[in-house]
C-alpha cells in the first residue's frame, strides 16, 4: 500500500547519521537529554554528569541538550537563558571536560556558524522549522541538524524542511516530533504520523517532554503534565518508527525558568528510561 509520500509500507529505515563514535538511527535507541535552558554552570555540569553515568551504564548514545536562549516565549517576561556568548562557553566546557556531544537551539542564521564551532548538533525550534535562511545556514556548517516538527505541520510536510538541509549539501538530518496543536492550550501526538515522519528520510526522534506541554495555559507562560511523559515515550517507541528520544530533565523542574511543568525530575529519569528500553527490547 502506498503512503502519502509514495513510499511502500515495507520501506527501509532511514540511513543512520554519524556523530563521532556513534551512529544515530541504528538498532539502538539514542537520546537527547538535558535542561531546557542553561541556568548556572554548576547545574549544567551536575545534570550532564549524572546523565552521562546513566547512559554509559546502559551503553547508549547520549547527546547533552541545553539552550543558551529560548526566544519563543509566551510573554515578554519569560525566562530565555544566559545568552549565546556565555552559553557557548559553558557548552564547550561540558563537551570537552565530560567528553560529551552537545546540542543547542539556534534561532537566527547568524547564530549557526559560531554555535557549530562549539556544539555537535544544531537544533531548529519547531516554530522556525520552515525558515529557509535558518535551515540553509545550519546546513552549511556541516553539523548535524535536528529539525523539530512545527506544531502546525502535518508529518509529511517535514520532507520539505529536511530537503532544505540535504539539498544544501548536508545529509546529516534528524527530525523530531513534539506534538501537534489541538484546539487551544493542548497538544496531541499522532502516533500513526511517526511512520510518515520516518518516510521523510531521516531518523525520527520523539520529544516526550514538549509533547505534554499545555501552551499558554498559565496565561503568561506554558504549562504541562509531566505525568504523561513515560506513557507517551513508551507508546512512541512501540510504533517501531522512532530511532531516538528527547527528554528535558532537571533536579527540581518546578524551579526551572522554562518548561518546568513538562520536564522529568532527574531522580526519576532512570525509571522512565528503563521503561522505554523494555518496550524497545520487546520489539527486537
Amino acid at each position: 500500500m502506498q503512503g502519502r509520500l509514495g513510499q511502500n509500507s515495507s520501506m527501509e529505515r532511514p540511513r543512520p547519521v554519524r556523530l563521532g563514535d556513534h551512529s544515530l538511527g541504528d538498532d539502538k535507541l539514542f537520546f537527547l537529554c538535558g535542561p531546557c535552558v542553561l541556568e548556572t554552570r554548576e547545574l549544567a555540569f551536575e545534570i550532564a554528569g549524572r546523565l552521562k553515568d546513566i547512559f554509559a551504564a546502559r551503553g547508549l548514545a547520549f547527546v547533552f541538550k541545553a539552550s543558551f536562549d529560548k526566544a519563543n516565549r509566551s510573554s515578554l517576561g519569560g525566562g530565555r537563558g544566559i545568552g549565546m556568548e556565555n552559553g557557548l562557553v559553558w557548552l564547550g566546557d561540558i563537551r570537552k571536560e565530560l567528553d560529551l556531544p552537545v546540542v543547542t537551539d539556534v534561532h537566527l542564521p547568524e547564530q549557526c556558524a559560531p554555535a557549530a564551532e562549539v556544539v555537535d548538533v544544531l537544533q531548529i525550534p519547531a516554530f522556525l522549522c520552515r525558515q529557509t535562511d535558518l535551515l540553509i545556514a545550519a546546513a552549511e556548517t556541516g553539523a548535524v541538524v535536528n529539525i523539530k516538527k512545527g506544531q502546525f505541520l502535518a508529518p509529511w510536510d517535514m520532507k520539505n524542511a529536511a530537503h532544505k538541509v540535504t539539498e544544501t549539501g548536508n545529509p546529516r538530518v534528524l527530525i523530531t516530533e513534539r506534538g501537534t496543536s489541538f484546539g487551544y492550550g493542548r497538544l496531541v501526538v499522532d502516533m500513526a504520523g511517526l511512520k510518515d515522519l520516518e518516510a521523510c528520510g531521516a531518523p525520527v526522534i520523539f520529544d516526550a517532554t514538549h509533547s505534554v506541554q499545555q501552551p499558554g495555559s498559565r496565561g503568561r507562560s506554558t504549562g504541562g503534565d509531566r505525568t504523561l511523559v513515560p506513557s507517551l515515550a513508551r507508546a512512541a517507541v512501540a510504533t517501531g518508527h522512532v530511532s531516538g528520544l528527547f527528554f528535558e530533565v532537571h533536579p527540581n523542574p518546578d524551579t526551572s525558568p522554562s518548561d518546568g511543568a513538562n520536564m522529568v525530575q532527574l531522580d526519576s529519569f532512570e525509571r522512565v528510561l528503563d521503561g522505554v528500553l523494555a518496550v524497545h527490547a520487546a520489539l527486537t
